[in-house]
């Protein structure tokens, strides 16, 4: 979506828009901790976020890539900054293709600062002088799909205080397709206000959002503001001089001092802020919160599906997935990014398009063996991995092997019943409650359209021991509202369903729409993401040293236990799912693996054996497909 759109919807409903810049990270490390950063400031609600261009090869490709990460696996509106240092007419042809593949649709068109062995700046052979010219050449190569953002300097820049002539450039650079105006930043409120109101007044209409640097540290706010030029007020001055040695105070001061910088900005009718986070979050969230433009919890107030939606050039319009992946967003798109099409309206037949090698990108355990096992510890026991994801549950630990994000707001209402599953050696790995007509503006379960209902069925999904699946899924077998699919590691796969066909476990009514169902549980995705499921598992165990208690025991559970999913399709019924589970549990969890019976109200279960033999799917077409 352009940016100069939803900076339209946001001045039009009196809402401010927020944003952030991001810049190319120099090590390798670097790059890997800006990405979970910007996956975790995604859920702050950005309107937009934009990339800075990297001058040279290696550089200017990472611009390119995080361009692509963020846009289509973060799932957040980006601009690509573009300049014209060192770059010939075939470099930018280039950059604005990858952009174009990536979905990016809005560009930030630059002249750019001189390279660093050269104090003045020229123009390369075959290239672009100004920024002017970069932006002629883009409208005239891609029409209307780029938005087009241009440079806004209401102090002056190095080359250039004449406030007259910036201002006349400023101009010829909207007149020849510029649609919005990112200044440079800025600590004096009153000269910004007065430089607005004179854009205006030479007829530049396009929105214009202002420069903010939050304060880190007073040595960097001091350094950052001296480099670009900016006159700091007095006030700010006498807030900060004597506390300058005190990191944290400074931190606190100045998120005060910048956010009523933004609230006089805001009062003065220019409703948007773009941050420059310096690739950090901490000062950037500090101050949205004292402004009360995020909550607390740092969730979105606003959910379009109720999965995080991908925004690459042929995902804009997807609206189904499969909820195996809830909590491994990343995982799902980098598995399906060869797909020609993606679910629109409905699912449709998931046999054509195959789910991606387990060997792709993302899609393996994240992190060294040294820092899962200070996460995870060294369990010896089933009472050790019942623990972890009973601290889990509980917001102790943020992530799981099967979890890349905390457990949701969403968990509170099932979180008593979660924790007591896996206290008797049931381990959960994703689950919701069921949810009978809550409104779209609900601030836990709502999603969509403002004005519409949403629903959802009680759907879990956990690893179980082998002992007890009988017993489980002749329960489920004797209720006539759920369905199963329940399968191991070698791929002994059992059923109840009697359709391969999706079942939507998740769907909203809205005003003047058809149905919507974005989340489903169907059987060849299931297969799927019993492969990675079982590869975390693996990948887990690995961690620990061969022959060690740790690698040993969570090796026999990804070898011997079940992975089930479970639907209770009365949505009705807020804890029939957990009613199934009455009386069953892993007896002596603390002791050595081998005398960890299961037991059903104190009774051995039934054998593998003496289930009934319709449930075991060795004649099913889908896993017959599937499996051999």
């Amino acid at each position: 979506m352009h940016i100069s759109k939803k900076l339209a919807e946001a001045q039009a409903a009196g809402s401010p828009a927020f944003s952030f810049e991001f810049f190319p990270p120099k090590t390798s490390q670097g790059v890997q901790n800006l990405y979970d950063r910007m996956d975790r400031m995604h859920d702050l609600g950005p309107s937009f976020v934009d990339v800075t261009w990297g001058a040279g090869g290696s550089q200017s490709q990472l611009t390119c890539e995080m361009v692509h990460f963020a846009q289509t696996v973060v799932g957040l509106e980006t601009c690509m900054h573009l300049t014209c240092t060192d770059m010939a007419k075939e470099k930018v042809d280039g950059a604005l293709s990858e952009a174009y593949k990536a979905g990016c649709t809005n560009i930030l068109a630059l002249r750019g600062d001189p390279p660093r062995d050269t104090e003045k700046w020229e123009a390369i052979e075959g290239g672009f002088r100004y920024a002017l010219d970069l932006v002629k050449y883009i409208k005239a190569q891609y029409g209307d799909h780029f938005d087009i953002g241009v440079a806004g300097y209401p102090e002056g820049c190095d080359d250039q205080k004449d406030q007259d002539i910036l201002m006349e450039h400023l101009k010829q650079k909207v007149d020849a397709g510029g649609t919005f105006i990112v200044t440079q930043m800025f600590y004096d409120v009153d000269n910004f206000c007065a430089w607005v109101d004179r854009c205006r007044a030479e007829g530049i209409t396009v929105p214009i959002v202002p420069g903010i640097m939050p304060i880190q540290t007073h040595a960097a706010f001091l350094r950052r503001a001296n480099g670009m030029g900016c006159k700091i007020p007095q006030k700010w001055v006498d807030a900060l001089e004597p506390i300058k040695n005190d990191d944290a105070a400074v931190r606190e001061v100045g998120k005060g001092l910048v956010a009523e910088m933004c609230r006089r900005i805001i009062d003065h009718g220019v409703l948007a802020l773009h941050f420059y986070t310096m690739n950090l979050a901490q000062s950037t969230k500090m101050v949205l919160e004292e402004l009360e433009l995020v909550s607390q919890g740092g969730t979105p107030t606003k959910k379009a599906l109720p999965w995080r939606q991908s925004l690459g050039l042929s995902r804009r319009e997807e609206d189904v997935r499969p909820v195996f992946w809830k909590n491994r967003h990343k995982s799902y798109v980098a598995r399906t990014q060869d797909w020609d099409e993606f679910p629109n309206g409905r699912w449709g037949d998931s046999r054509s398009p195959a789910f991606g090698e387990l060997d792709a990108y993302g899609i393996g355990l994240k992190g060294t063996n040294e820092q899962n096992i200070k996460t995870w510890g060294k369990p010896e026991t089933l009472r050790d991995i019942s623990d972890i994801f009973v601290r889990f549950i509980q917001n102790d630990l943020k992530t799981l092997p099967w979890s890349e994000a905390p457990v949701t707001d969403e968990a509170q209402a099932i979180r008593d019943e979660l924790v007591d599953l896996n206290r008797r050696g049931l381990l959960t790995i994703t689950s919701q409650p069921s949810v009978n007509g809550a409104k779209s503006s609900d601030p836990v379960h709502g999603w969509g359209p403002p004005g519409g209902y949403v629903y959802q069925k009680a759907y879990l999904e956990l690893l179980i021991s082998p002992a007890l699946i009988t017993e489980l899924i002749d329960r489920i077998d004797r209720t006539q509202t759920m369905t199963f699919h329940a399968v191991d590691k070698a791929g002994d796969a059992r059923t109840n369903s009697h359709s391969d066909g999706p079942n939507a476990v998740t769907w909203g009514v809205f005003p003047g729409k058809e149905i919507v169902q974005p989340t489903i549980v169907e059987t060849v995705s299931f297969l799927a993401w019993k492969d990675e499921a079982f590869r975390l598992g693996t990948d887990w165990a690995k961690c620990h040293p061969a022959g060690s208690p740790s690698r040993q025991l969570i090796d026999h559970i990804m070898n011997n236990w079940y992975l089930i999913n479970i639907v209770d399709n009365d949505f009705h019924s807020s804890g029939g799912i957990f009613n199934l589970f009455d009386g069953l549990q892993v007896q002596d969890l603390n002791g050595p693996l081998a005398s960890s019976k299961p037991t059903v109200n104190g009774h051995s279960p039934k054998p593998l054996a003496e289930l009934n033999g319709n449930h075991k799917v060795t004649d099913g077409k889908v896993f017959d497909e599937v499996l051999n």
